[in-house]
């Protein structure tokens, strides 16, 4: 009786170590099941790299690692726009298509935090009900906890393990407000401008730094009543566009114009990518590119580092305190200051 008791107990435990593994898979596991395209797993894993947490950090490490090495191709595409201007429309009705044709499509969005609830503001999933439900795409909005910085490497690394996944088209949505325009565009192939007509944000538009960066430019909501304002703003665009030189790669930004919402010249648009893709893989810019980001995140994610460990310092924490008083005491100026605060760095 004692014996069989003990067989059953050994049974319940061995069962619940099954279940505990179940819900803590192996890193090798989360691997094997991003290369099958699992979702489950590919979201467990972009968890894991979301996380503040050691060990997490430590597994999410190891996972990165394995999906670089069976990384498969695809194209990056960034898309930014004003709040209101239809990226979420946007990015479905293009996500739709492009699956429609057997592609399997990624959407990381690169959610603000609230400041109050320290959660993503952007219910993208919500917003692209259609598209999140299809099975060749996943999405996922990723929310930045504290620094644009740091989603956007949570991004990066996200884009890697999708890659592995065997997903083709990657789309990554900005908030299209101060620096994440900037910050997407440099881990991107192909970077879209959407824009609005009637509304004023023709001339919000025609600025220097987002104008440089963009690869097209696409005036959403052409439909209605609003289809002739639309021509006028391509209008407008195209004009400031022939103001700049050609791309890197010899490619003249597009002016297109688009209904997400109708669904109406969304093919035009990917024509327009692959064009440029075409274009940027014949004369090989295409991967001098890729190589040129990746040296740029390895050099930022060092100064990140220094930064973060150089703050963390008990002896800089304590010595940062005095000299901030001394500074405002004019007892020190903040250059030296500064020299000081780093020698300390120094010192064996």
């Amino acid at each position: 009786m004692t014996l069989k008791k003990n067989k059953s107990n050994t049974s319940k435990s061995i069962a619940k170590i099954k279940q505990l593994r179940k819900q803590e898979p192996s890193y090798q596991e989360l691997v094997k099941g991003i290369l099958e395209g699992d979702k489950a797993f590919l979201a467990r894993a972009i968890t894991l790299i979301e996380s503040s947490n050691q060990d997490h950090s430590k597994k999410a490490n190891l996972i990165i690692e394995n999906c670089l090495l069976n990384s498969k191709a695809s194209v990056r595409i960034g898309i930014t726009g004003v709040p209101g201007v239809g990226k979420s429309t946007f990015i479905e009705a293009l996500g739709k298509m492009l699956t429609g044709l057997g592609k399997k499509v990624a959407v990381l969005a690169v959610d603000p935090t609230s400041s109050l609830t320290k959660g993503s503001i952007l219910g993208d999933k919500t917003r692209m009900e259609l598209l999140a439900k299809d099975p060749n795409a996943f999405i996922r909005p990723s929310p930045s906890s504290e620094s644009l910085g740091g989603v956007a490497r949570k991004t990066r690394e996200s884009i890697i393990l999708c890659e592995a996944a065997d997903y083709n088209i990657i789309l990554v949505e900005t908030v299209g407000v101060g620096q994440s325009e900037t910050v997407v565009h440099g881990m991107v192939d192909f970077f879209l401008l959407l824009k609005l007509a009637g509304a004023g944000d023709e001339l919000q538009g025609i600025k220097r730094g987002i104008m440089e960066m963009a690869d097209g430019v696409v005036i959403n909501k052409a439909d209605g009543a609003n289809k002739a304002e639309a021509q006028k703003a391509k209008v407008e665009f195209t004009g400031a566009l022939h103001l700049y030189p050609a791309k890197e790669n010899n490619w003249y930004p597009k002016v297109l114009t688009c209904s997400a919402l109708h669904n109406e010249g969304i093919s035009a648009i990917w024509d327009m990518i692959t064009d440029f893709t075409s274009l940027a893989k014949d004369n090989k810019t295409f991967e001098q590119n890729r190589i040129r980001q990746n040296q740029n995140w390895f050099l930022e994610t060092v100064n990140d580092r220094l930064y973060q460990e150089f703050y963390k310092d008990t002896l800089v924490k304590k010595e940062l305190n005095k000299l901030l008083i001394d500074i405002q005491e004019n007892k020190i100026s903040p250059f030296y200051a500064a020299k000081k605060l780093i020698a300390l760095k120094k010192s064996p």
